[in-house]
């Protein structure tokens, strides 16, 4: 077999090992539960409230929308704070040092985020389903846009969450600078609310990054067509939508293998000495 199918076929392998590792820990699986049941209750109250000038349920609203900023955390956070991790931790390193090694550690990064993405997608879709009236009622249509939506976010999302942990030096940096600008971007993104009742200067930095196009990907997806009314313009803006996911997606491919390079060459077991003596001293 070619070298790197083989080095390829162990990656997926490996993703898909550690993606049931995750499942297994009550710390990583646990936070997703969490999560998952405040979203819940979020939207069980408000479920009697409607959006102004329609008919239509605010969490009938909110849930897509949430499930937008969900695949923009697990490819943004999910890969920035796990690279970040395995660098510190002397994994990157032994991969570098494997022949093919970083196809194959690549590859289980890329089936690890995606799959684990899935499972917290699935996680608040389903009770969901029960919870808001007529979200069943999607078409075959919508559940193809929806999972099509999902993997052009993760495309978009992920190289630049490789990114950001292939140049901060340490976890708590990478949680902080992959948090704290996704949770800014949320509040002006339309995700628990119409992004038309914020000033229309915030509107146009929201429609900038992915976290506002994957809300309005997913609503065009599970809601009905009424619901448009709510949206800027009253169009879902499909030409819009894939043209900045697509920016989005195919800069990333084409920044983050040179980062990655960089980054791989500067790995040593002197830098990674040093980097452990840096923890000891913190009380790490």
């Amino acid at each position: 077999m070619n070298p790197v199918l083989h080095a390829a076929k162990l990656g997926v392998l490996r993703g898909w090992i550690e993606f049931k590792q995750m499942l297994k820990s009550p710390q990583e699986f646990g936070f997703n539960i969490i999560m998952t049941i405040v979203f819940l209750i979020v939207l069980f109250f408000q479920r009697d409230n409607t959006i102004e000038g329609t008919d239509m349920a605010l969490a009938m609203f909110a849930l897509p929308s949430i499930l937008g900023m969900l695949v923009v955390f697990g490819g943004f956070m999910g890969a920035a704070t796990t690279l970040t991790f395995e660098r510190e931790d002397g994994i990157l390193l032994r991969a570098k040092a494997t022949p093919n090694g970083m196809v194959s550690y690549l590859i289980s990064r890329i089936i690890s985020v995606t799959t684990y993405s899935l499972v917290s997608v699935f996680m608040l879709l389903i009770p969901g389903l029960f919870l808001i009236q007529g979200l069943a009622d999607t078409t075959w249509s919508g559940w193809f846009m929806l999972v099509f939506i999902f993997i052009i976010g993760i495309l978009a999302t992920l190289p630049w969450g490789a990114v950001v942990g292939s140049l901060v030096k340490s976890t708590g940096s990478s949680f902080n600078l992959t948090m704290l600008p996704i949770g800014a971007l949320t509040a002006i993104s339309g995700i628990f609310y119409p992004i038309t009742s914020l000033p229309e200067w915030l509107q146009v930095i929201a429609q900038i990054f992915p976290v506002y196009w994957l809300g309005l990907g997913m609503r065009a997806a599970l809601l009905p067509e009424t619901a448009v009314l709510a949206e800027i313009g009253e169009s879902w803006r499909y030409l819009e939508m894939f043209g900045v996911l697509g920016i989005w997606t195919i800069a990333g491919f084409l920044i983050v293998p040179r980062i990655l390079r960089r980054m791989a060459r500067k790995e040593s077991g002197s830098t990674l000495e040093k980097r452990k003596q840096e923890m000891m001293s913190r009380g790490y």
